[in-house]
Parts: C-alpha cells; structure tokens; sequence
C-alpha cells in the first residue's frame, strides 16, 4: 500500500494488518491542487466517525533535508541533472540575447562558487572559451582576505575573465553625496554597497555587450534575505530555484568531480564551503568575518526545512514544528526551532515585494517562488494567522 509520507507492504503470503501513517493534511493539499478530477458531492455519500486525539511514535522517518537525496548515488545524479538544467537555461539566454559575455559577481561564497560553474558549463555546451565569462570582485569594507583570494583562485582555475573593482571610495563618495556618517553601520552602511555592486555588474555588462547573472538562491528569496535592486537584481538568475543547502551539496559534487584533475580547484571549492556565509558588508573583526547570516536570520538547514513543508506541503506552522522537532532531535530544541519558524513565517510574508519582481531563471526541482510560475501571493499578504498559531507552539 503507498501512503503519502511513507510506503509499506505486507509480507509475500501472509495476510496480516499492514500499520502505517496517513498524513491527512498532505492528501488535502495534493487534492486541492489537483485539477484532473474535480470533486462532484452529488453522488457522494458523507459518513460521519469520530477518532480519539493521542500520542503515538511514528514508524516513517522524517528527513532533515527534504530537497536533498539520502541516497549517495541517488544525490550524485540529482546534482548532475541540476547541474546540467541551469547550464542549459543560461545556453539559451546567452544564445537567444546574442550575448558576447556574461559577468557575475564573484565573492569567494558559496552562491556565486555555484553560478560560476554553472556559467562556465554553459560556455563549454555553446563551445566557447571561458574567457567569455567576465568575473567581477568589488572589495569593500567588509571583505577578508580568505574570500578575496578563493575569488581569485577559483577564477584563475577556471580560466574566466578576472577583474577588480574596489567600491570603497565610490561607496564612500555616495554616503558624502547622501549626508551619511561612513561610521554609522546600519542598513544604509550596508545596503550602499551591494547597490554599488550592481551598478558596476551592469555597466561592465553593458561595456562587455553581455548580462548580469544573478547569484542568489531559493533560501535567501524565501526570507527575503537580499537587499532591493541589489544583489536582489540581475538578468538572469541561475540558482533562484536551489535552497542553500542543496547548494552546498552541488559545491561539494563539482570538488569531487575536479579532485583528480584540478586538486588546486577542489581544494578552492572546499574551503568556500567552509567558509561561513556572510555578505561580508560589515568590516572585519581581526581579519575574520564580522556577520555571518546564519547568527542573524538562523540555521539554514532549518530553513529549507520549514521553507520545504511550507511551499510543497502547505503545512501550517504546528504541523511544521511538530516535524521539525523529530527530524531534528538532539540537535535543536524546542525553543530554537519554534524561535526560527516563527522568523520564517514573519520573513516569508512581508517580504514577497521582493520575489514580485524577481529576475527570472530555470526551474529545476519541484518548489519555486518565481511570480511567472508556481507562486502566486499578494505582496501585502497578511502573516497574522501564522504568526499566532507560532505563539501557541
């Protein structure tokens, strides 16, 4: 018998009772989206019955990374088939522009790590060279020397195009230009500079007769964590639709891909993946990152988690909680994942604005926020209901 959340089967021959969970909120959810067979409550018949609410261990097991195979073998292809899906969909913007470049912004982190093989992916299916793709790093008050130098590393390996910009003093220039204390570190301090960094992506594009590719991943896009018209923006976004972790694991696939032929290039991906995510905009504490995204808006991993369950599911935030407690036993409390579920929920509803206008990009699994496809939600949406079912947890 197949059961939605897990799948059992008696033994050959033996006709004993076969236990297992139906999870009755994921069969409403698949019903209401499916279309195929409307419901027709003329030629049904309404049987009322009533069950006890309790308490009971569950035979299936609840994974902590649903957009992520368990399975080695099963995981390597899924990142190769990913892999090939945005190399294909950036071939075909690069071909239907007519595109003599692509330029990206390169940070020495994980997101742009990914868009950067990606682009050179693409070049190799349109049998061009990688010196095509132009590889811009803007230095600024944040940047560390680790990242700077993977940034250089990476590109060199890879062949592509290296430039550098440092932005400080036209960031600088535009705190003066706006009367803003270059001491004060708020979010003007910050967002001046991912801005910035847009406008010197653009323009080098224009110059290079190419387009921008976006960096940004699904996880950032659900919290919204990106600044408006900055790296929020490009011409094309490649990783929009893969969560952080899984970026981390298509990372990691490309290191073992290059182990043998490139150990310099593996070894590079390797310590971008050690390297804690952070958009490096505040300055540097003793040469070491100074804001690391993960303290500020929580574990990515219990991100995708919630963000898997939210979308794919439409669970609402008790069941969600009541999922997450198991996977994650023994590694978050209750009090933290209920913590992080509930700054999910607040995030995810007010800042929608930012996916209504989002640069669109390939699709390449099964949970997407693009505005022209699966998402559809109002940009003032009300989080009212879902927040006060977080306050009961």
């Amino acid at each position: 018998i197949g059961l939605i959340g897990t799948y059992v089967e008696s033994k050959l021959f033996e006709n004993e009772i076969t236990v297992s969970e139906i999870d009755i909120k994921k069969l409403a959810f698949e019903r209401r989206k499916m279309s195929t067979y409307p419901a027709d409550e003329k030629d049904g018949i309404g049987i009322g019955f009533g069950l006890d609410f309790e308490e009971t261990a569950l035979t299936r097991h609840i994974s902590k990374t649903p957009f992520i195979p368990a399975n080695t073998a099963e995981r390597d292809y899924r990142c190769n088939l990913i892999l090939q899906m945005q190399s294909q969909g950036l071939k075909k913007r690069i071909e239907h522009t007519n595109a003599k470049s692509v330029v990206i912004g390169i940070s020495g982190g994980l997101d742009s790590c990914l868009a950067l093989l990606v682009c050179v992916e693409a070049m190799d299916l349109l049998k061009r060279p990688h010196s095509d793709i132009v590889a811009v790093t803007m230095p600024c008050f944040g940047t560390t020397k680790r990242t700077r130098s993977n940034a250089e590393i990476m590109c060199n390996a890879l062949g592509v195009t290296f430039r550098e910009v440092d932005i400080t003093k036209s960031v600088l220039q535009h705190f003066e230009d706006i009367g803003h204390d270059k001491d004060n570190h708020n979010v003007v301090f910050e967002n001046g500079q991912a801005r910035e960094r847009t406008k010197v992506l653009m323009n080098i594009a224009n110059q290079e007769n190419g387009f921008v590719v976006g960096t940004g991943d699904l996880s950032e896009l659900a919290l919204g964590w990106a600044t408006y018209n900055g790296d929020h923006m490009s011409m094309y976004a490649v990783n929009g639709s893969i969560p952080k972790m899984l970026v981390r694991y298509l990372v990691a696939y490309e290191a073992d891909l290059n182990e043998k032929d490139d150990p310099q290039l593996a070894a590079c991906l390797r310590d971008i993946l050690d390297t804690p995510v952070s958009p490096e905009l505040l300055p540097p504490k003793e040469g070491e990152i100074a804001q690391k995204t993960e303290d500020l808006v929580g574990p990515y991993e219990l991100h995708d988690f919630f963000l898997y369950h939210f979308v794919c599911n439409g669970f609402a935030p008790a069941k969600i909680f009541f999922m997450a407690q198991r996977a994650f036993c023994g590694i978050y409390d209750r009090e933290t994942i209920k913590k992080w579920l509930t700054t999910f929920c607040r995030r995810f509803f007010i800042q929608q604005f930012k996916r209504s206008c989002m640069p669109d990009g390939p699709k390449v699994g099964n949970c997407s926020l693009s505005p022209r496809g699966d998402w559809k939600m109002p940009t003032d949406a009300c989080s009212a209901l879902w927040l006060a079912e977080c306050d009961t947890l």
